[in-house]
């Protein structure tokens, strides 16, 4: 479907609660809405990556099917000084030869994909597009970067640079749409009324990184910036200048869920509360 004027679409993280939004973009997909550009960070940026290699159903499959495989999720590897989540796994195995992702069509796409990350020097938020990254092994890990987590990840060198998690410094990248020139629709992993408290790893945080303290600095203020993001999207969605979708309920689904059949339900209800949205969303690409 297309739409008088760009549309962009702006992508959470949030660990597996992402399930709900690959739930939301399988109904885009069917749907045939068209984005001029994508935006995400961490799992929004994994989710995204399958939007733009036209492969809906791989969000599902990753997402969901590995989550009790010890090579995708291990707290044993994480005491032994690992990550705990298979960073290799994840962004070399899975989408190289597991589940592989359509590179040429993900290049080919015309379709601008904007990935999240952190700077841990500056703690500025970097957005790469996929045209500034040269091959397949760079796309890779700047999505492995814009998903590595503190503490629970090892932080991604690339390019001179040292990165993490895309959530800190930029938790929803709605600003680079709105820059744009776009009508941006907006897909958030928390329910209506949420508001993140400030980060009790901060401490630990300041002991594991010293090296970064670009990536503390906004740690210690990472609640204060999402919530005023929060804020932000709340008074923009009721102005009509984007359009957001939301879980009415994560279902107890956090950041780490092992837990398939739930998985599988904030799925199905990203997909529903997505088909129950449709008419109001075309009348908002159309306007």
């Amino acid at each position: 479907m297309q739409s008088s004027t760009a549309a962009g679409l702006v992508l959470e993280g949030g660990g597996l609660r992402g399930n709900f939004t690959a739930g939301v973009l399988r109904h885009f997909t069917d749907m045939r809405f068209d984005f001029s550009s994508v935006y995400g960070v961490s799992m929004g940026a994994c989710n995204g990556a399958n939007v733009v290699s036209k492969q809906p159903e791989r969000n599902r499959i990753t997402n969901t099917r590995f989550v009790n495989d010890s090579r995708y999720l291990s707290y044993l590897r994480l005491l032994k000084g690992g990550d705990l989540f298979g960073m290799d796994f994840i962004f070399r195995d899975v989408p190289l030869h597991i589940v592989p992702i359509d590179y040429e069509t993900f290049k080919t796409n015309p379709v601008n994909f904007w990935i999240g990350v952190t700077d841990c020097h500056t703690g500025e938020a970097v957005m790469f597009e996929k045209g500034m990254l040269e091959s397949r092994d760079d796309v890779l890990t700047v999505m492995r970067a814009s998903a590595s987590l503190p503490l629970v990840a090892k932080p991604v060198e690339f390019n001179g640079a040292v990165y993490m998690d895309g959530g800190i410094a930029n938790p929803i990248p709605l600003q680079q749409s709105l820059e744009h020139g776009e009508k941006p629709v907006v897909i958030l992993t928390q329910q209506a009324g949420y508001r993140k408290g400030a980060s009790k790893s901060v401490a630990v945080c300041k002991w594991r990184y010293p090296q970064f303290s670009g990536l503390i600095r906004v740690l210690e203020h990472r609640h204060e910036q999402y919530n005023d993001m929060l804020a932000t999207i709340e008074a923009k969605e009721k102005s009509g200048e984007i359009f957001v979708i939301r879980p009415e309920s994560t279902l107890g689904v956090g950041r780490v869920c092992r837990d398939q059949r739930k998985l599988y339900e904030l799925y199905d209800n990203g997909y529903t509360l997505a088909r129950k949205c449709t008419e109001a969303l075309q009348e908002f690409l159309s306007a």
